[in-house]
């Protein structure tokens, strides 16, 4: 059973960094595309970045290009990103997508989904 548990959201205030972490179990080779989504209460799912295998191909939304940093180390089985400069605009429940095969944006491309992880941004 592969299992996607995304950590380290939290409070932060505007301008601030976090660091969303998201272990893979349960799978014992790379998945082709893991992406970060992220969606407020009311509102659809929506892209934040993705990296391809071995993160030689990255993507990211125009709202986060510049501030946010996708990266996975499949050794680990472990996604990551890198939030800097934080906004209001960026709270939301952050959530970790894993593709066997598609590289995409959409929520329809992903096979496996984490839990999410909340990131609260407020002074």
């Amino acid at each position: 059973q592969v299992q996607l548990v995304e950590t380290g959201g939290g409070l932060v205030q505007p301008g601030g960094s976090l660091r969303l972490s998201c272990a893979v179990s349960g799978r014992t080779f790379s998945f082709n595309t893991m992406s970060w989504f992220r969606q407020v209460p009311g509102k659809e799912r929506e892209f934040v970045a993705a990296a391809s295998l071995s993160g030689s191909i990255t993507k990211y939304a125009e709202s986060v290009k510049g501030r946010f940093t996708i990266s996975r180390d499949d050794a680990k089985n472990t996604l990551y990103l890198q939030m800097n400069s934080l906004k209001p605009e960026d709270m939301a429940v952050y959530y970790c997508a894993a593709s066997r095969s598609t590289w995409g944006i959409r929520v329809a491309d992903y096979d496996y989904w984490g839990q999410g992880t909340q990131v609260t941004v407020s002074s």
